[in-house]
């Protein structure tokens, strides 16, 4: 009996079959997340919305953001988990987004790989599906690329951009900010998606395994390093339409103080008081473990502060009750005042 002929492409280690292996895997989690406006099925060259929703919008304004995770995805591939990160991709692209007052319509994702695994990208996909449902986007399509001898065999990398849409006349922005407004911030459900490299450095520079079970944790290094980015973009959205809020503040890299300054006109000055909030363990251990001082550790991590709303006065109790009966963990942790700079003034010491 003859072999089976290995193509070319085969014998260069791109493996076709499994690549529609996985896509046959990945089908159900891709339903999960689907929205009446799309149109077709997974398989296309492209992904299809119905752009006719946006008929309902007086003048629709798209808003776009495209991300990945950075270096998360090594603690993944590491721990040989992989569920988890793609929820990571979608609330690293939905709750940029949604600082604008944007609603999240769909997120397209690209994963690159060493070595196919349909078993293991399905895994990566079925936590992006799942994320978008959080988000009330659908997964549109996506594309999964193997680059052998570019990554080693049980790499990848995972990228995507998400598209959304807001009223002109209902975008938020550093415009509407006024002296006297409050910074409502919502927790973190941990480190996120950032800060990675410094991370990793330091539970390496201290001999740390991922498996070492740390009791500030209640659970491995690892457990605590792969713990989901939380998703506010649905959160974000019903706090905007029962409260008055001026623009919003997604903390990812660069930390709490950098971050909001982005969103600060420059006719004021946002005030964070540290005393409004104690940062969960992790960021503690890790600043103890690296040595590391407050300027490093808070330009860098997000201090247990993922979303910080810039709310009327007005709306602050407004807001935390909207919040708190979403069941997301939220407090004033300062204000703005009439100095011109628009800079970020961080004060006092953590409870």
């Amino acid at each position: 009996m003859t072999a089976p002929q290995i193509s070319a492409y085969a014998r260069a280690g791109v493996d076709i079959e499994a690549g529609d292996r996985a896509v046959e895997l990945m089908k159900a989690s891709v339903a999960r997340s689907r929205r009446p406006e799309v149109i077709g099925g997974l398989g296309g060259f492209a992904g299809l919305f119905d752009a006719s929703a946006l008929a309902r919008y007086r003048h629709p304004v798209l808003a776009t953001s495209t991300d990945g995770v950075g270096t998360k995805v090594a603690i993944a591939q590491a721990m040989d988990v992989h569920t988890t990160i793609g929820h990571d991709l979608v609330g690293m692209l939905v709750d940029d987004l949604v600082v604008c007052g944007a609603e999240p319509l769909f997120v397209t994702d690209y994963i690159a790989c060493g070595r196919l695994v349909p078993e293991r990208i399905a895994d990566v996909v079925a936590g992006i599906a799942d994320a978008c449902v959080l988000a009330g986007a659908s997964l549109l399509g996506g594309e999964t690329a193997e680059h052998p001898g570019l990554l080693e065999p049980d790499a990848y990398d995972v990228a995507g951009a998400t598209t959304g849409v807001v009223e002109k006349d209902a975008m938020l922005g550093a415009e509407l900010v006024r002296p006297g407004d409050a910074l409502v911030a919502m927790a973190s459900s941990g480190l996120h998606s950032n800060g990675y490299s410094l991370v990793r450095s330091v539970v390496a520079g201290a001999g740390w395994s991922l498996d070492r079970d740390v009791p500030e944790f209640s659970r491995t290094v690892g457990e605590e390093l792969l713990e989901p980015t939380r998703i506010y973009a649905l959160d974000c959205l019903e706090l905007i339409r029962t409260s008055e809020v001026r623009v919003m503040s997604h903390v990812t890299g660069g930390g709490l103080a950098n971050n909001l300054a982005r969103v600060m006109p420059g006719n004021v000055t946002a005030v964070v008081e540290r005393s409004s909030w104690t940062p969960p363990a992790v960021f503690q251990v890790l600043r103890e473990l690296g040595g590391l001082g407050t300027e490093d550790v808070e330009a860098t991590l997000n201090m247990g502060v993922g979303m910080v709303a810039v709310v009327a006065p007005g709306s602050v109790d407004q807001a935390l009750a909207t919040l708190a009966g979403r069941g997301v963990q939220a407090w004033v942790c300062g204000r703005v005042e009439d100095r011109p700079g628009g800079r970020v003034e961080v004060r006092g010491e953590h409870r």
